[in-house]
């Protein structure tokens, strides 16, 4: 049971530049690709350009080819873990939370399960594996392949069900700056060699690690932050198992929240510097509550449609949207700015343009000096 034990509070400032230091978002580490990857628990990759977008937002002189290398000498990859969304994540971190989020990849299949009547998915999984394996598959071939034992099942509902149930990894040229390439899929075993089966996570030892890896990257948290990060229940009992060893707060609205006890918890008066976020950013996505990061006002501002858009964060918080369009970067703002602050953002966007523009899929990793322009304000 939690204790009634009157616990300090943490304000929504206090909680930003706490997830900010642990984001590498308030200063940039000196952090190689490899260790910051892991440190994040993985990269935000629904698309191809994201994670290295990260990267230059929390790395000191990050450049792109590094984290490309990662990608093609298979020492990282692309795959569905956390929220059912593609991640590019560390072999070792794509052994250890594959695992994790497995309870969740089986109640997906249960989602389809009227397009699955009569399919053993003991089988399917089987013969998926064999197929992808043998070379790396399109998800429409793998579809085609089904089809072929069980002509009567809804296509769709089969390759979700070898997607859930296996660790499908998404081989280069995807991925890699600079180039273009089809989604081809294999399994993580095949794709890294030996070594790279994944393996169980026990309720025990296991977990508690991802759960005090999680509080160092995105702490102070509650259970149902991490919760809503993982795309998982029921991982209070790990909280639980680990709460003397942490220290405990709660929000300006009494939710408890867990830390760690070395965790940076900085002034909420330090400063923030501007930060270009590319879509799907971790940071805006990994807690039940993101006022954070996010004021309520500004709820869904990020979104259109299915469209998730580039965000900009000044003073910590998020205070526009951006795009890239060749040698130009827009930014457009919910609110004026001083002077000062304009200043500030043009900065960080020429820092931008020098180390990431012109470059993108299928782009000759060229840059651009580029010029940086504010669009109408959209408060």
């Amino acid at each position: 049971m939690a204790s009634k034990t009157k616990r300090p509070v943490l304000g929504t400032r206090a909680l930003n530049r706490a997830t900010l230091a642990r984001q590498l978002l308030l200063t940039r580490s000196e952090m190689s690709a490899q260790d910051a990857t892991g440190h994040l628990l993985g990269l935000q990759a629904q698309n191809v350009k994201p994670p290295y977008f990260q990267l230059h937002a929390r790395l000191a002189g990050f450049d792109p080819a590094e984290l490309a290398g990662l990608m093609e000498s298979r020492q990282a990859v692309r795959m569905v873990t956390m929220r059912s969304t593609i991640h590019t994540h560390t072999v070792h971190d794509a052994l250890t939370l594959r695992p994790l989020v497995q309870p969740a990849r089986d109640r997906e299949i249960n989602y389809f399960r009227k397009g699955l009547v009569g399919v053993d998915l003991d089988r399917l999984a089987e013969r998926a594996r064999a197929f992808v394996e043998a070379e790396p598959r399109t998800m429409a071939e793998i579809r085609e392949e089904l089809l072929k034992e069980w002509p009567g099942a809804d296509p769709q509902s089969l390759s979700v069900a070898a997607r859930c149930r296996l660790p499908l990894v998404q081989v280069t040229p995807r991925g890699v700056w600079g180039k273009s390439g089809q989604v081809r899929l294999t399994t993580l075993s095949e794709w890294v060699g030996e070594g790279g089966e994944v393996r169980e996570l026990g309720e025990g030892s296991g977990i508690d690690d991802v759960v005090l890896r999680y509080l160092g990257a995105f702490g102070p948290a509650s259970v149902k932050d991490m919760q809503t990060w993982a795309g998982l229940t029921r991982l209070r009992e790990a909280f639980e198992r680990l709460r003397p060893g942490l220290e405990v707060f709660e929000d300006e609205n009494g939710v408890e929240l867990f830390d760690l006890p070395d965790g940076p918890r900085p002034d909420a008066g330090q400063p923030a510097p501007p930060r270009f976020l590319p879509e799907f950013d971790n940071l805006l996505l990994s807690h039940a509550d993101r006022s954070r990061v996010i004021a309520p006002e500004l709820k869904g501002s990020t979104w259109s449609g299915n469209q998730s858009h580039c965000t900009l964060l000044l003073d910590g918080f998020l205070a526009g949207l951006w795009k890239l369009d060749g040698p130009t970067l827009t930014v457009e703002l919910f609110s004026a700015v001083s002077k000062a602050r304009r200043e500030e953002i043009v900065a960080e966007g020429e820092v931008l343009l020098a180390a990431m523009g012109e470059v993108g899929e299928g782009g000759d990793g060229g840059r651009s000096s580029g010029s940086v322009r504010f669009g109408a304000v959209r408060g």
